[in-house]
């Protein structure tokens, strides 16, 4: 299983083992993973599992889809390497994904 690397806002790294063909979010809620609220389950229809994907990923883990980039701009303090974790689907290349919660959900 795949594995994703998520950091909290004060530094603090949990590893988990995401299901391939899960989501980040999904794999965050799963193990409690705090700064993820996914208020909406995962419908792209709200920004409270917003994270950012480290540098080194971005091209692996590819760009938003236009629908993800409108639900972004209800995010707080988006960034360009901002996604929303349950679009982003865990992959074996994906081993090893690292991402970061923002300060707070929107």
């Amino acid at each position: 299983m795949p594995k994703i690397n998520y950091i909290d806002f004060s530094g603090t790294t949990r590893t988990v083992e995401a299901d391939t063909g899960s989501t980040v979010m999904e794999a965050a809620i799963r193990n409690n993973i705090p700064g993820i609220e996914a208020e909406c389950g995962g419908a792209c229809a709200c920004a409270t599992c917003h994270v950012y994907v480290a540098e080194d990923w971005r091209e692996k883990v590819g760009e938003p889809t236009p629908m993800e980039e409108d639900m972004l701009d209800f995010g707080y303090d988006v960034k360009p390497n901002s996604r929303l974790s349950c679009q982003i689907k865990v992959t074996p290349e994906l081993d090893g994904l690292v991402v970061t919660t923002p300060e707070r959900q929107a």
